[in-house]
């Protein structure tokens, strides 16, 4: 029986998934892969199956914000994955890391809406420890800045009239914002799977509303690099268990 919301049978789930927002990012991801097949385009949710060095890899795309990627990562947990890492991009919080730096996170603010309907919001918002020190390590040996460090989840891409706490986590050491993972680092811990994050930063979080361009060469560039590492970063998990 398929999954109600991604449209897959468990069945042709392998235990390792990639995660990104962009359904076509998602398809550029597969193209890395051998053998690749489609098994489902179902709103923002696009999965596709293939094997990297071996090893048979879901890349299923999760659309924008925390509460509707969370539905993505159920699904694929429900369905037999076990490891899965987000790859995507984020606005930098710290001029060390301008456009074009990768960023692993190894934790996330839990500065959205779904997890508090699931857990307390004392309750982290943690990678697993090997799928990030792995991401670094892979990171680092192809070259460009990387960071690694705490990153902060939002629901609001476009401020209003409250203001975002991009300022106070910024003061506070935090090294980037984006949308999603810490909707990914709850729902794995609470299912029992392991997750980590690698995101390409692409601009000045604080800008978003003023000369926003994250379609930069240097950010595309880094896209591609973040993943290559997550794709070498489960092949290497795969290859430690068996």
């Amino acid at each position: 029986m398929k999954l109600p919301i991604l449209q897959v049978d468990p069945a042709d789930m392998p235990a390792y998934a990639i995660v990104c927002g962009d359904p076509f990012r998602a398809e550029a991801i597969s193209r890395k892969l051998t053998d690749a097949v489609e098994l489902a385009f179902a709103r923002e949710y696009r999965t596709f199956v293939g094997e990297f060095e071996g090893v048979r890899i879901a890349v299923t795309s999760h659309g924008v914000g925390a509460a509707g990627a969370a539905v993505c990562f159920e699904e694929l947990i429900q369905a037999g994955v076990r490891t899965l890492i987000r790859v995507g991009t984020a606005g930098t919080l710290t001029a060390d890391y301008p456009a074009g730096s990768l960023i692993v996170s190894t934790a996330a603010v839990r500065e959205e809406g779904l997890t508090r309907q699931l857990v307390p919001l004392a309750y982290p918002a943690v990678a697993d420890g090997t799928i990030a020190d792995l991401l670094h390590e892979k990171a680092v040996q192809r070259g460009g800045p990387v960071g690694k460090g705490i990153t902060v989840t939002v629901d609001a891409f476009y401020s209003g009239v409250e203001e975002l706490p991009l300022e106070k986590y910024k003061r506070a050491g935090a090294l980037a914002v984006e949308m999603e993972i810490s909707a990914l680092y709850v729902v794995a811990s609470l299912r029992g799977a392991r997750a980590g994050a690698i995101v390409a930063l692409d601009g000045d979080a604080t800008k978003t509303d003023d000369g926003y361009d994250p379609h930069k060469d240097l950010v595309r560039e880094a896209v591609h690099r973040e993943i290559d590492v997550a794709l070498a970063t489960i092949a290497e998990i795969a290859r430690r268990e068996h």
